[in-house]
């Protein structure tokens, strides 16, 4: 039996493939969960089995925005040391977040998943990394909330195995031994992941941070990850301070010491890498290690600008992060491709540094790289998965910018018409279809009041 088709026309499309190839009105035909075709003009005539036609005019077609670095729990302690970089920032809010539990993590990954979808991510991404004793499947719970609102999610499933006492900055009660850390890593794998190609959900393995975790917690990391077929994420060269922890503690700057634990690959992404210099941005390009950069987290935190023009000259993947909500508020993607353009024309490129088409393609499919996924979603290509936002740009925000592209990245957020995940709906008309987002808001705002009111009295 033939799939059903779903036929978009009449729209503008940003196909972000190799070529960057563009239609002012053109057609997308979607059969079952894969693109069919796509190209100028109206659909081919004849087409059987066609379940929906949409008229896309004053529409831009992308693909779906790909999340490559979050932190979901965050959510529900938004708002908070609003004015602390980011060592100070940790200090203040992990004794809150060390108090978390399995309904507390459920809320905030709805939370934050439900923000993202409504906002055109169709591919999401969740580094969970503290797991205090006795909270229950608090990796489940992340999963089935992806699940539930229908985007298609990888978690990376984080460790902490240094405390406050061993020189770390969580609460002992808070982090993992070694052995539990790997066994509970590699029970996630084994339950969750699914390495098919239109898989819904995948696993990452991602001790936290240089400074949260051991050398062996690393290194039998990435042994654990590589006997898995999985990838591997963490947290790289965000701050000066990490640096010269790095430096005093093991004799060497990050990146250094990440390939000494082998941690460098093309099967390793990490977050920020703010502070890169030329060597490192060449290990990185040599070896195949992605970046999820951080725009709005980075300034937030005031951790610095990112070298991405040197990082994407170099031959370096990058895609976008909203990295957690405790530190970026707003918690979707779209601010990334405007800020990602706009901080990095602060740094020493200028004007030159990236341009629109050069944004879409980072949270697009650059994130699909990253995340190991280009082969089947990022750009609208035939074959591929059936990713897609339809973005309205003929409101007052957007009618008088001529470029639809640019109108996306630069405008005001766009209205998401309809955003498609593996060729079924997620969003219709600016609201979820999977949840009901008024609720999701109430179980969020009862779990923030809940979490700080335990924290409070402890």
């Amino acid at each position: 039996m033939a799939a059903s088709r779903i036929v978009i026309e009449n729209c503008a499309i940003a196909t972000v493939d190799a070529h960057d190839t563009e239609y002012a009105s053109g057609h997308v035909v979607v059969a079952g969960n894969r693109i069919e075709s796509v190209g100028p003009g109206r659909a081919p005539a004849g087409l059987d089995g066609v379940a929906r036609r949409i008229d896309g005019t004053g529409h831009l077609v992308t693909p779906g925005l790909v999340n490559t670095h979050h932190h979901f729990y965050q959510w529900i302690t938004r708002g908070l040391a609003t004015d602390h970089n980011l060592f100070d920032w940790l200090v203040a809010l992990y004794p809150v977040w060390a108090r978390i539990d399995e309904p507390m993590v459920r809320a905030a990954a709805r939370g934050s998943l439900a923000m993202m979808a409504r906002g055109g991510v169709t591919t999401a991404m969740d580094h969970h990394y503290v797991y205090p004793r006795g909270t229950g499947d608090l990796s489940g719970a992340i999963i089935g909330a992806a699940a539930e609102t229908g985007v298609r999610f990888t978690l990376a499933r984080g460790s902490m195995d240094r405390g406050r006492s061993d020189g770390g900055l969580p609460p002992d009660f808070a982090v993992e031994t070694l052995d539990g850390a790997l066994a509970a890593t590699e029970e996630t794998v084994d339950r969750h992941h699914d390495s098919a190609f239109d898989a819904m959900t995948q696993i990452a393995v991602a001790p936290c941070s240089p400074f949260s975790v051991s050398t062996e917690l690393l290194r039998e990391g990435a042994e654990l990850a590589r006997r898995k077929g999985v990838r591997l994420h963490t947290h790289g060269s965000e701050t000066v301070e990490e640096e010269q922890f790095c430096k005093e503690r093991f004799g060497m700057g990050p990146t250094d010491y990440f390939e000494s634990a082998g941690w460098l690959g093309s099967d390793v992404w990490m977050a920020h890498c703010v502070h890169m210099n030329d060597a490192d941005i060449a290990a990185f390009a040599r070896t195949g290690t992605g970046v999820a950069h951080c725009p709005s987290s980075n300034a937030r935190l005031a951790a610095g600008i990112a070298r991405v023009p040197d990082m994407l000259a170099a031959g370096v993947p990058v895609g976008l992060g909203v990295d957690g909500t405790a530190s970026n508020e707003s918690g979707e993607l779209h601010t990334e491709l405007r800020n990602a353009l706009l901080i990095n024309r602060l740094g020493a490129r200028g004007e030159a540094a990236l341009n629109a088409r050069q944004a879409l393609r980072l949270g697009t499919y650059g994130g699909a790289q990253v995340l190991g996924r280009a082969g089947q979603i990022g750009s609208i290509e035939p074959g591929k998965l059936a990713d897609l936002v339809l973005w309205k740009l003929d409101t007052l925000a957007h009618a008088s910018i001529a470029d639809p592209v640019a109108a996306l990245v630069l405008g005001a957020a766009a209205p998401v018409t309809l955003s498609l995940v593996d060729g079924r709906t997620v969003v219709e008309d600016g609201r979820l279809t999977r949840v009901d987002e008024d609720e999701v808001a109430r179980s969020t705002r009862v779990e923030a009041r809940r979490l700080a009111r335990i924290a409070a009295e402890s």
